[in-house]
C-alpha cells in the first residue's frame, strides 16, 4: 500500500478548516479503502475529506527521518510543525 501524503491537486488543510469526517480513498481501484478490501494488487491511498474530497495530510513526526522522501518536497510550514512535534515528544 502506498500512502499519498501530499499532492499538489489536493486540498492543503489550513488552521480553519473545520472537518470533521475523514476516510481514505483508493485512487487505483476508485473505492474506499478499508484493510486492504477495496480490491487485488497495488493500492495508492490519500486522505478523504468529506467537505474538501482529497486532501493533504499532515506527517507525523517519524517522517523526520526522512523527509527529502517525499514527492512533492514537504512545505515549510508542515516541516516546522514536524520540527515541533518531534522536540516536544522528545523533550
Amino acid at each position: 500500500m502506498t500512502l499519498i501524503v501530499r499532492d499538489p491537486d489536493f486540498h492543503e488543510p489550513t488552521g480553519e478548516d473545520d472537518c470533521t469526517v475523514f476516510s481514505y480513498f483508493c485512487q487505483a481501484h476508485d473505492r474506499f479503502y478499508q484493510r486492504e478490501a477495496c480490491g487485488e494488487g497495488p493500492h495508492l491511498v490519500a486522505l478523504h475529506c468529506e467537505e474538501h474530497g482529497p486532501e493533504s495530510m499532515w506527517p507525523q513526526p517519524h517522517t523526520l527521518l526522512l523527509p527529502e522522501g517525499f514527492a512533492p518536497p514537504l512545505s515549510k510550514a508542515q516541516l516546522g510543525w514536524l520540527q515541533a512535534e518531534w522536540d516536544a515528544a522528545t523533550s
